[in-house]
């Protein structure tokens, strides 16, 4: 009799513990997020969860917190009947009860638990490739040459798309970056790999002859950033293209970085240089219910 004692209140809590009632009598459960590689966003910012649940988003709860696990209580009902979970990136004040279209991670629920990655929601990576050049075009031939970055392809001869990036998802953009003594300075945000940046005309850092070839790049010739000089010399500098969100929540390279490459310090200026693998291609994690 003792030992049937024992057994029906340890399932009794158990129950409580996985389930509760608010005080308006409904009935949550415990949804369980276990996410790697992300990372903490602008103050103006935060990651919020989604389930969807019979084809619409349900909010499992805002985080800015990158430490794992972590956990929120949800509806039981719809938890239970959630086909798949998404994260997004969301204006820390949100007038708009929809998610964002910056989503970073989703994944369909087998059972209890959904295998999340940002492969599938921003994009895939595992075939990007690319390749750039030193040059400084916008003051003039032969001068100050190491200075400057543009990912275009001259092993024709003539300048051609240097990046092979897959089209990203709504609220994405690429980057283009060189981290010079160790300081990340953006060459432009883009989402067209065959034509000029999206500060192609407002950029500081370029010189006064002209915008450059139509292709992703910079020239760092003046109006350095503190601690950096320029003109420069990038050879020895690291080169990257990041994902950022749309809209961009820190001026510093988001988490994402599908290719990165040391520029060699042999390297001359006008030779087309290969890029490689980035250290961060995608996000994963476990939510679980």
């Amino acid at each position: 009799m003792i030992k049937k004692m024992i057994f029906a209140f340890t399932a009794l809590l158990v129950f409580v513990t996985s389930c509760s009632k608010s005080d308006d009598g409904q009935t949550t459960a415990r949804l369980t997020l276990n996410l790697n590689g992300l990372e903490e966003l602008g103050d103006d910012f935060v990651y919020e969860g989604w389930i969807i649940v019979d084809g619409s988003p349900v909010s499992t709860g805002t985080f800015s917190s990158v430490v794992f696990p972590q956990s929120f209580n949800v509806d039981a009902d719809q938890l239970e009947k959630a086909t798949t979970f998404v994260l997004s990136i969301e204006p820390a004040i949100d007038p708009d009860p929809a998610p964002a279209d910056t989503k970073i991670l989703a994944g369909d629920f087998s059972g209890n638990q959904a295998n999340v990655s940002s492969a599938g929601i921003v994009a895939d990576f595992g075939d990007a490739s690319g390749k750039y050049i030193l040059a400084t075009p916008t003051d003039g031939e032969d001068n100050n040459e190491f200075s400057g970055v543009w990912f275009l392809d001259l092993t024709s001869g003539s300048p051609a798309v240097g990046l092979d990036l897959p089209t990203l998802s709504d609220g994405w953009k690429y980057e283009g970056w060189a981290v010079i003594d160790g300081v990340p300075v953006s060459s432009g945000t883009f989402t067209d790999v065959a034509d000029f940046d999206d500060n192609a005309m407002t950029t500081p850092f370029k010189g006064d002859l002209n915008d450059g070839p139509p292709y992703p790049g910079e020239d760092y010739l003046q109006n350095a950033p503190s601690g950096l000089t320029f003109p420069t010399d990038l050879r020895g500098a690291t080169v990257v293209i990041s994902v950022e969100p749309y809209p961009d929540n820190s001026p510093a390279p988001f988490t994402l970085k599908p290719l990165a490459h040391m520029v060699p310090a042999s390297a001359d200026h006008h030779f087309t240089i290969d890029m490689g693998a980035g250290p961060v291609m995608y996000l994963e994690g476990m939510v679980s219910r």
